[in-house]
């Protein structure tokens, strides 16, 4: 990555991820984003991503921040803390080794969602989108492969909270009509 995140200056820079395609790797059975990649696919990826190292309590993305990159837990925990209408961190989320965060940041340029905290020692392997812009110029095969994963991930993702939501309407019209 030429220029790495201001937001990911705070934590110990490791180099490009190529040195971990191995762990990467072994992650495929935890992380839905590799799930369909062979080891020379991952070691393919890692060039294009730079790996760091955040000990507990650093705090990796920042709700409300803007982001142009996601990250794969390498290794370690996070938690994921999203602040309730009274601006009270509440932990959603806690994620292990072969997650990804920040996908959708690296998409769209929104602002983040929440922020993600590693609760133990942390590796995480980032990619930014200037990197995946030039994966999907150099590599194109592989570049249409983590944007199909990507489009699968986050629409799996968006039925499993909109079925959630249902739930809670579901719930919300029986408290109304006294059937709960």
């Amino acid at each position: 990555m030429a220029d790495r995140p201001q937001s990911l200056a705070h934590l110990e820079f490791l180099g490009d991820a190529t040195g971990f395609a191995a762990q990467m790797h072994a992650l495929i059975p935890k992380c839905a984003l590799l799930e369909n990649f062979s080891p020379a696919e991952v070691r393919l990826l890692a060039h294009f991503m730079d790996v760091y190292r955040a000990e507990p309590g650093a705090e990796i993305i920042h709700e409300g921040e803007g982001g142009d990159f996601m990250l794969m837990i390498v290794e370690g925990r996070v938690e994921v803390r999203k602040r309730d209408r009274w601006n009270t961190p509440q932990v959603i989320a806690t994620v292990e080794a072969g997650r990804t965060l920040g996908e959708m940041s690296m998409i769209d340029g929104e602002p983040r969602f929440a922020t993600c905290v590693a609760i133990e020692p942390t590796l995480a392997a980032v990619l930014d989108r200037e990197a995946l812009a030039r994966i999907i110029v150099e590599q194109p095969m592989l570049g249409a492969k983590i944007l199909m994963e990507l489009v699968l991930m986050l629409s799996q993702r968006l039925r499993a909270t909109s079925l959630r939501l249902m739930g809670f309407l579901d719930e919300q019209a029986q408290r109304a009509t006294g059937t709960l």
